[in-house]
């Protein structure tokens, strides 16, 4: 019996002026009857079966307002818990030292939140926050305990892993793919991780192409206080556990844009693929661009008579190319990987 996709139902979110809105984030409840759908300053959530328009949710009282979730809501995740209707919210907003860009809210108290996570504030001795200064990539619950909630930030090595059971102005653990200091990563793009169904193993990527595992029960390795944080800069929260991988492999010759774990078997799921812009197409293009036009005003020998327009050769624009956009399957059980799929 073949399958037909075909579409079953629209759901549109309109703004203030009457334009159709894209959603930057998007994500079912556990109930999978309502879609959830993140842009800016707001939330839309969508009854599935009634296809339309949805109920907004502002997570700021106004644009002008500090209070609430500001900026962009850029990921969304819920906690893997049927008898609970809790989901955390996060924005492109870096957060700030009296506000925190990682909102917990519950389906029942509407866009009210019930806390904020990782808020930086000072210490009462002076020193470092333990607060993120970033944009919020992605938000994920650990699937065997719901309470633990994970976040990847912009431009950011670090995973961070919050309890919501107790203090989550700290983080309770830090994972990062560098043993020494953090690491900035120099790409905007998101770089997804991902957790098994067990909640016992993460596996991110790298800009480099490299692929990080850590044991979640593992303790961290590097404890509050070691030597690592006399050497920390200002700006990293190195007070907190820091647990850095158990296996790192080099997967791609391109930034590792995604990986995903089998629900059911040890295999992990890499892709990879970024936008590389050759410089030395651009320096050509400039070169050859100038010296034509150097030589059409060498041929000029009087001023252009009335009626002449002067016409402007357009510059060739940059395009981008990818180093590896390929798809790998591994296996963890003493087998290579399984295949590898090349895209375009």
């Amino acid at each position: 019996m073949s399958f037909v996709p075909q579409l079953r139902a629209s759901y549109r979110i309109v703004d203030h002026r009457e334009r159709q809105v894209a959603p930057h984030s998007v994500a079912f409840n556990v109930g999978a009857n309502r879609l959830y759908c993140g842009f800016e300053d707001a939330i839309e959530v969508f009854d599935i079966h009634r296809p339309g328009e949805g109920t907004r949710l502002r997570t700021t009282p106004s644009k002008k307002s500090r209070d609430g979730l500001k900026g962009i809501v850029s990921a969304l995740a819920f906690a893997p818990d049927v008898s609970s209707d809790v989901y955390a919210a996060g924005s492109f907003s870096p957060s700030s030292p009296s506000s925190s860009n990682i909102a917990i809210f519950s389906e029942a108290n509407g866009e009210v939140p019930i806390m904020f996570v990782g808020a930086e504030d000072e210490p009462a001795g002076g020193g470092v926050g333990c607060g993120v200064r970033a944009s919020v990539s992605q938000l994920m619950f650990s699937p065997a305990r719901p309470f633990l909630l994970f976040a990847s930030f912009r431009r950011v090595d670090d995973i961070y892993c919050w309890d919501l059971r107790g203090d989550v102005s700290r983080p309770v653990e830090v994972f990062s793919t560098s043993s020494t200091l953090p690491i900035r990563n120099l790409t905007n793009q998101r770089l997804r991780f991902d957790l098994d169904i067990g909640g016992n193993w993460l596996a991110v990527g790298d800009e480099g192409g490299g692929v990080s595992v850590f044991d979640l029960a593992a303790p961290s390795s590097t404890p509050a206080g070691g030597k690592e944080q006399e050497s920390a800069p200002r700006s990293s929260p190195m007070s907190n556990p820091r647990t850095t991988p158990t296996l790192r492999f080099d997967a791609h010759g391109d930034a590792v844009g995604s990986v995903a774990f089998h629900p059911l078997r040890p295999l992990l799921l890499s892709v990879s693929g970024s936008r590389h812009f050759d410089q030395a197409s651009g320096v050509s293009s400039d070169s050859s661009t100038s010296d034509s036009e150097s030589d059409l005003e060498g041929r000029t020998e009087c001023p252009p008579s009335v009626g002449t327009f002067a016409v402007k050769r357009p510059r060739n624009k940059l395009q981008p190319a990818a180093l590896d956009t390929t798809i790998k399957l591994w296996g963890f059980d003493g087998a290579n990987s399984g295949g590898q799929e090349t895209g375009e």
